[in-house]
């Protein structure tokens, strides 16, 4: 008998989530033979519901929720000797995953969709003693979008994030890093520095184009400098792709590496859209570590 879980977070996507779950669910009976439904109450109920389907050996495990709640269940799944296949309805503000994978946006559209799925591989990054499946963010800039409400992230989206930022490239404090990446040790001044495991981060699909979702990199970029006008004259080329090629941009792709602050008593990265670890990191690629299941349809956009 084949079972997939659906774990949904009914507090995400201006609490679509409980409306939506049932269609979910009804579609994903077309295809397994018994569909659980989970609902989380608490930050760490995605992850608890995700290993113990692992254990059990669920055929597959869905999520609905936001970044977070992917997140939660991909660290659920990851340190299982056993993985399920995996997937999810985006319900998040940016869904960079998502992006990434060809999931629509829309979450009636990825739903209508489940059906029809195929499976590719997918890197996953571990930071210290955990999980992310997108981005490690670090400075100024995910200070400030840290700080984003709920109520501007449900009207703006991914535009919020990009005022916050814009506002914090005004007034900017600039850290000194020092990072390794696979035996290369750099010293780098910067606003804002981003470890990613795919294309699409804070909603620009396009600010590393060279990244793949199963080409067992981690992609580092960091703005260099203090110019203000320098960072502004980067803009243009995020929107495009071209950021990792400017000379003000630091990029490095690598397996293995550490990032720690000079001269800073406390520092707390952002991890997929939420606070993670304080500094100092370690981070590594975990290649084609799970199967995720996309829309048949991304091969061929």
């Amino acid at each position: 008998m084949r079972e997939a879980l659906l774990i949904v977070n009914p507090s995400s996507g201006t609490e679509q989530a409980g409306a939506l779950s049932s269609v979910a669910e009804e579609k994903l009976a077309e295809i397994y033979d018994k569909v659980t439904i989970k609902y989380t109450e608490k930050g760490g109920d995605a992850t608890a519901f995700a290993k113990a389907a692992a254990e059990q050996g669920i055929a597959a495990v869905f999520a609905m929720g936001g970044d977070g709640t992917v997140n939660e269940t991909i660290s659920g799944l990851a340190e299982q000797e056993y993985r399920p296949d995996f997937s999810f309805v985006p319900l998040g503000t940016v869904n960079d995953l998502a992006r990434s994978l060809g999931i629509p946006m829309d979450p009636k559209e990825a739903i209508a969709h489940l059906d029809s799925l195929e499976e590719k591989k997918l890197d996953i990054g571990k930071v210290n003693d955990h999980y992310f499946a997108n981005v490690v963010a670090l400075g100024t800039i995910p200070t400030a979008v840290q700080e984003v409400d709920v109520e501007q992230k449900t009207k703006l989206g991914p535009l919020a994030y990009f005022l916050e930022g814009t506002k914090a490239l005004a007034n900017y404090e600039s850290h000194t890093f020092d990072i390794v990446v696979d035996g290369e040790k750099i010293t780098q001044d910067s606003i804002l520095v981003l470890i990613a495991l795919t294309s699409s981060v804070g909603g620009f699909e396009k600010l590393l184009p060279k990244a793949e979702i199963d080409d067992g990199y981690l992609h580092l970029i960091a703005l260099k400098g203090s110019a203000i006008m320098d960072k502004l004259n980067i803009i243009p080329k995020i929107f495009t792709g071209k950021a990792p090629e400017d000379d003000k941009i630091l990029y490095r792709k690598f397996t293995l590496g550490s990032i720690e602050a000079q001269e800073v008593e406390e520092m707390t990265a952002n991890v997929d859209g939420d606070e993670g670890d304080k500094l100092p990191l370690t981070l590594k690629v975990l290649p084609q570590h799970l199967t995720v299941l996309v829309p048949k349809k991304a091969d061929n956009e």
